[in-house]
């Protein structure tokens, strides 16, 4: 399989990836400006919880998605 990207996919995708990079520059910005402040343990259970629920959250409806879409339960009637 060729994957071969037109001219506005490559720019589409630069232009995602300069924005990625700049949010990431901004958050870099904001953390070191928070200072010297910890995170508990508490926080950091809580911290990794919520990204390993939202990720499973995330990933089992898109395979919900897919599973719909190629099974045919997003079709229209047939009987009308």
């Amino acid at each position: 399989m060729s994957l071969r990207l037109s001219r506005a996919s490559w720019i589409a995708l630069a232009v995602a990836a300069a924005v990625v990079g700049a949010v990431l520059v901004v958050v870099a910005g904001l953390w070191a400006a928070i200072g010297n402040s910890e995170i508990s343990p508490a926080g950091w259970v809580a911290l990794i919880l919520g990204i390993i629920l939202t990720l499973a959250l995330a990933i089992g409806l898109m395979s919900l998605m897919f599973f719909s879409s190629r099974h045919g339960y997003d079709d229209g009637d047939p009987d009308r």
